[in-house]
Formats: C-alpha cells, structure tokens, sequence
C-alpha cells in the first residue's frame, strides 16, 4: 500500500510540476508579447511626434519666408493678394499634414490588442477545459 501512494505522490508531483511548467511558458509567452506591443507603442509615438512637429516647424518657416518674399516682390502693386494667396497655401498644406496626422491616429489599432486577444483565448480555453 504505501508503494501505491507513494505513486499517485509521484504521479501527482510530476502532474503539478507539469502545470507549473506548463503555466510559467504561457505567462512567458504573454508578457514577450506584451513587451513587443509596448515597444511598437512607443516607435509609434515617437514616429508621430516627429511628424508632427516637422510640419509644425517646415510650415512656420514656410510661411515666415514666402511672406517676406513675395511681399517685398510685390511691395507697390499686389502685396495683400500675395500675402492672401500665400498664406492660404501653406496653411491649407499645413491642415493636410495635420489631416494626415489625424487619420493616421484614428486607423491605428487598440494599443495592446494581440495580448487582450490571446489572454480571452486563454481565459475561454480555460473555461472550456473547466
């Protein structure tokens, strides 16, 4: 008898030391994910911010040095129709870029998205097995 339990101990051990392997792979697996969103996360931003403040800075000097030059150009016969046509040029460009910019944001998908679909995976694969 006491062969017997300590068999199902054993069997028991290896079945537990199984799970536990089993349960740190899965976790391993979620948080690699999870680290390889965070990380796309954060060149997205980065990718985003440059973007946007190299139109920022391109239209301001953009539209400082095509006033100035167009002005003084047309200092006695036009000067208010170029500073008009001008600046609705590049602040038209401008909103396109910021347009771009919006869109861009707007299509990206849910930060963390892969590792809440494969924790529910996780979660409705446990509640199956259940």
């Amino acid at each position: 008898m006491t062969e017997k339990t300590s068999g199902v101990r054993a069997g028991l051990l290896h079945s537990l030391k199984n799970l536990a392997t089993t349960l740190i792979a899965v976790v391993h697996t979620r948080l690699d994910l999870l680290s390889t969103e965070l990380e796309e996360e954060r060149e997205y931003f980065l990718a985003q911010l440059v973007l946007i403040l190299m139109a920022l800075f391109l239209l301001g000097v953009g539209v400082v040095l095509t006033t100035i030059l167009l002005v003084t150009a047309f200092w006695d016969t036009h000067r208010l129709l170029v500073l008009g046509l001008f600046s609705g040029f590049f602040l038209g460009a401008g909103l396109m870029a910021w347009g771009a910019a919006w869109r861009k944001a707007r299509v990206k998908p849910k930060p963390f998205a892969a590792s809440l679909s494969e924790l529910l995976k996780d979660r409705q694969q446990v509640d199956v097995d259940a």
